[in-house]
């Protein structure tokens, strides 16, 4: 006859939750803001933006890097304004973009333990 050991699983298996965990509410807003960072294209104009002098550039230097028409960058770049990763100013005939300060800090810090 085999012998088995038996073991205790009423004890619990998880550690308890340290700090708050995102409302319904928060997480539907956080997984609207993940959506605009979920692309390549836009990822790639955050990028330029961000390394543009003054982190600001004009549309107009954002279409060539990345190889699609006007209107195309314009929709991304409007998608990552409406997220609040990106300002927007007129001057002229142009449309300016700018990194806005700590949006992309505020989507990290949600995943970072204290």
């Amino acid at each position: 006859m085999i012998t088995l050991e038996v073991t205790d699983v009423t004890a619990t298996c998880c550690a308890p939750l340290v700090r708050d965990t995102l409302s319904p509410e928060d997480a539907e807003q956080l997984a609207h803001t993940m959506k605009a960072l979920a692309d390549p294209t836009r990822l790639r104009l955050l990028s330029i933006v961000a390394a543009s002098e003054d982190a600001e550039a004009c549309v107009c230097d954002l279409i060539e890097p990345v190889g699609l028409s006007q209107p195309t960058v314009s929709h991304h770049l409007k998608v990552l304004s409406e997220a609040g990763f990106l300002s927007r100013t007129k001057r002229g005939t142009w449309a300016y973009y700018a990194l806005v300060p700590g949006a992309l800090d505020r989507v990290a810090q949600l995943f970072v333990t204290s």
